[in-house]
């Protein structure tokens, strides 16, 4: 495989692109007093995009993300970005990461050298990993599908055959959450005999069809949880499902609508009380935003919720499940909070834990308890 050393470097003529349209954004209106109610908050956003505009050092960034060691490899025609970096410890156990939406690779920066070097955290180097974080298809460096069909479960595949054909591990972990989890799930039914294990922040539907066993009290509870939560918050899925190049069009011209977009979610998802930068700075959203916006990704990350709705379930029927060992890390401000028996329907659930704080975006927001928690539970399975 043509594994190539990759340097990000983008051209100076986008940013200053990106700065006058910034510059130029035409403001809507917004109702006296509306704050974060009817969408993202408009004196929060005004803020944020003129920081972006004037203050924002996207050179700096540029020069802390390629501390990591980044590549490229061109894998069934489509080209693909990751990180790889190699674990200080002893016989490190491989790690493939997967992000989700609207993350980037980014959003691991801090949880990479806890896996890589837990010694110099005060852990016990015998838990090192080598850690492998790829940009998702259509994501951020990687190349941008041109046909339908890129899916969680391609997805899978291409992690299997980066992780064996191109790196050479015969066996290796994975970890992700939101769609990594199901990039992650697929991998652990897919490739059993190359899994050590799986590690995941929500677990994926099972199966509820003919034949399933009836619910319990907590899994109807958590079911209407979950109604409730998509009529209150579920409308960027099913637009993005459903009609992802009509939001694109907006999304991809406006530096300001793809800000409102995305920094939304952060502050919905994540265990910030309402004040978004209590959990992210100002730069790494805006680090995580000009990734989307300086790759033109935004459409062709969207796009995988369209193909996500039509592709099969993971779990089809009664019997089938995750057989290799699984761990369910649960944080309380994350958008799902399932019952353990939920996710006991389809893995082979070896580890359970309630983490005490921490929302959607794990990694980012306490990647200290993330990675304790990863490295206690591979620990047995090396």
């Amino acid at each position: 495989m043509n594994v190539q050393p990759f340097k990000v470097e983008v051209p100076q003529a986008a940013l200053d692109d990106l700065r006058a349209r910034l510059g130029r954004t035409r403001w809507p209106d917004e109702l006296e007093d509306a704050g974060w109610d009817y969408g993202t908050s408009l004196s929060y956003l005004k803020e944020l995009v003129d920081y972006w505009q004037h203050d924002f050092d996207w050179r700096a960034v540029e020069t802390e993300i390629n501390r990591l060691s980044h590549f490229r490899v061109s894998l069934d025609g489509l080209g693909l970005h990751f990180v790889h970096e190699r674990g200080q410890g002893r016989n490190p156990l491989p790690l493939v990461v997967t992000h989700g939406w609207p993350s980037t690779f980014y959003q691991m920066h801090k949880l990479i050298p806890l896996l890589t070097d837990p010694a110099k955290f005060g852990a016990d180097p015998s838990d090192s990993f080598d850690v492998v974080v790829p940009s998702l298809p259509g994501y951020g460096f990687s190349d941008r599908p041109a046909r339908h069909g890129m899916n969680k479960g391609e997805i899978a595949r291409l992690w299997a055959k980066l992780m064996t054909e191109v790196l050479g591990y015969n066996r290796f972990g994975a970890q992700g959450g939101d769609v990594g989890t199901g990039i992650t799930t697929r991998l652990g039914l897919l490739f059993p005999e190359r899994l050590a294990g799986i590690h995941l922040t929500d677990p994926a539907w099972p199966y509820l069809g003919e034949g399933a066993r009836a619910l319990s009290e907590a899994e109807s509870a958590y079911l209407k949880d979950e109604a409730r939560w998509q009529r209150d918050e579920g409308a960027y899925g099913d637009i993005q499902a459903t009609k992802p190049q009509t939001l694109s069009y907006g999304l991809n011209d406006s530096p300001a609508a793809l800000a409102a977009w995305i920094v939304e979610k952060f502050r919905a998802w994540s265990d910030c009380a309402g004040d978004v930068e209590r959990r992210f700075t100002k730069d790494e959203l805006l680090t995580n935003l000009t990734i989307y916006w300086v790759t033109e990704t935004i459409n062709s990350s969207i796009r995988l919720y369209y193909e996500s709705r039509i592709e099969p379930a993971a779990f089809k029927h009664q019997d089938e499940r995750v057989t290799v060992p699984t761990a369910l890390a649960i944080f309380p401000a994350d958008i799902d909070h399932p019952p353990r028996e939920w996710a006991e329907r389809s893995y082979n659930l070896t580890r359970w834990t309630l983490m005490p704080r921490g929302g959607h975006f794990a990694a980012w927001e306490e990647p200290e308890l993330l990675a304790q928690d990863i490295r206690a539970f591979f620990r047995p399975l090396r």
